[in-house]
């Protein structure tokens, strides 16, 4: 492990890239009507992982927009995780065929903790474990649901079930421009020995130095909203991880 990847999220909603603030559909933002030819502009500029979410999904329970997932995948070379509204061993199947190297399941960890476990047993190094809290609280269901237990506790719990990986979301920050939650990464990384992926908030070039910081536990840094703003570019927050 070396330093954390530079991760651009294309978050996909009714069909076209949107970023959301702090998750509300309410008060969206949309960059693209072409998914496809955004990943494939990330993947031009030197993206190593693409990170896409289902916002769909996430509301609805079930995968919405798996065909748009599947274009992608056909339409780029470099790896891409998925995350958003993966609630069954079908969902997640499914998903795998589509092209995505890694799955990410959030709500499925706390409504159904014993699949959860048995998918991590099964499933391995494809899965990443999607904590998303808000005042250190987890969310569920597109961030609208209360899961009743803090981060670090589920993220101890996933370690134990077999998780290899965790993305750790502050939602309060996602979406803003305010800079990462710093301060919660680190609870984060003192529970468990597993590998961590930060999103949320990130605002410029020096947030992404002080998360460098962070290193080798901290694996990548997903980047939404400011690239979409062009705070900077993803070349500029590759060397600012580098």
């Amino acid at each position: 492990m070396g330093a954390p990847l530079a991760i651009p999220a294309v978050d996909l909603k009714e069909g076209r890239c949107v970023r959301l603030y702090q998750g509300d559909p309410d008060r969206e933002t949309v960059y693209s009507d072409d998914p496809v030819a955004a990943a494939r502009r990330w993947e031009r500029l030197g993206a190593p992982l693409l990170h896409l979410v289902d916002l769909d999904g996430a509301f609805t329970g079930h995968s919405a927009n798996r065909e748009m997932v599947t274009a992608i995948g056909e339409a780029v070379q470099i790896p891409f995780q998925v995350g958003g509204g993966i609630r069954s061993r079908e969902d997640l199947e499914r998903t795998l065929a589509a092209g995505a190297s890694r799955v990410i399941l959030g709500t499925l960890l706390i409504r159904e903790p014993q699949l959860a476990a048995e998918l991590a047993t099964s499933f391995g190094e494809s899965l990443i474990a999607g904590i998303d809290a808000r005042s250190g609280i987890v969310k569920a269901e597109g961030w609208t649901g209360e899961g009743k237990i803090s981060a670090v506790e589920l993220a101890r719990q996933v370690e134990q079930w077999g998780f290899r990986r965790i993305i750790y979301t502050d939602i309060e920050k996602d979406g803003t421009l305010g800079g990462p939650n710093c301060r919660g990464l680190e609870q984060i990384l003192d529970a468990v020995s597993l590998e961590v992926i930060i999103a949320g908030g990130i605002s410029s070039l020096d947030d992404l130095r002080v998360l460098k910081g962070y290193a080798p536990r901290l694996t990548g840094v997903i980047i939404g909203q400011a690239l979409y703003a062009g705070r900077f570019t993803l070349p500029e927050a590759i060397a600012a991880l580098s």
